[in-house]
């Protein structure tokens, strides 16, 4: 490799971060064609089961720890593990990245749910960014994904999204498979056997027995996030 090529491998390591392609050109005095090179010779380098790669997305370039050891990785530097995206959440998400700049109450009015938990777990987790603020009543905060969320759902940008259901499909594959939302797929047909078991007099299964117990709802169907549950169908106030 050259020293253009070490030198953009050294600027990547150091940062940690996403790095523009075109402030790599112009700081190094390269042009657009010598970094794509450089790039291609990291890429060379790393190879598929290096334990290093490199990313490239949305005109931008990052080092990153490689899939394949994702396990391995998350167990010496996280024992805390990330929260869980729920379906609320992941909901939340979508729209965003559809309908964005948007406000938190464009959100709720599309979802009919109040929206507060999800856009600041999406804040805490990077995914989405406020960008300004609307010429409305109140100026409202106006929210957008970041390169985060590209990251996280493998886009090089927003033009590669999906339609909806893909996308809701593809975050959901980037969860762990004993995460809030494949226990719940996981249960779903152990609880149906408890209760099936239950209403012909018969004692349930074990596996039944230790199944996750059902959502909560709501008298007319709607279901209660994490957070509301515990409380009086009273205390809270659906939007329509």
């Amino acid at each position: 490799m050259d020293k253009l090529t070490n030198t953009i491998e050294a600027v990547l390591f150091a940062s940690g971060k996403a790095v523009p392609l075109a402030d790599i050109a112009e700081k190094l005095n390269a042009t657009k064609g010598e970094v794509k090179q450089a790039l291609e010779e990291l890429k060379e380098k790393y190879g598929e089961e290096g334990g290093i790669q490199l990313l490239l997305f949305n005109g931008k370039a990052q080092l990153g720890s490689n899939p394949l050891y994702k396990e391995s990785v998350e167990a010496v530097l996280n024992p805390i593990r990330e929260k869980e995206l729920t379906r609320t959440i992941l909901e939340c998400a979508a729209i965003v990245a559809y309908k964005q700049p948007i406000t938190k109450t464009e959100i709720e009015l599309l979802r009919g749910l109040n929206s507060d938990y999800a856009v600041r777990v999406l804040l805490e987790l990077n995914l989405i960014t406020p960008c300004g603020r609307k010429d409305a009543v109140g100026r409202p905060i106006l929210y957008a994904t970041t390169d985060e969320f590209l990251k996280r759902f493998k886009l090089h940008s927003l033009e590669d999204l999906p339609d909806y259901d893909a996308l809701m499909a593809a975050i959901g594959r980037s969860e762990e498979h004993d995460s809030y939302l494949y226990a719940r797929d996981e249960y779903h047909d152990e609880t149906a056997a408890a209760d099936a078991a239950a209403a012909a007099g018969e004692t349930p299964p074990e596996d039944a027995l230790n199944a996750a117990p059902r959502e909560e709802t709501t008298s007319d169907g709607y279901e209660i996030p994490d957070f509301l549950k515990g409380l009086d169908e009273t205390d809270i106030v659906k939007i329509s």
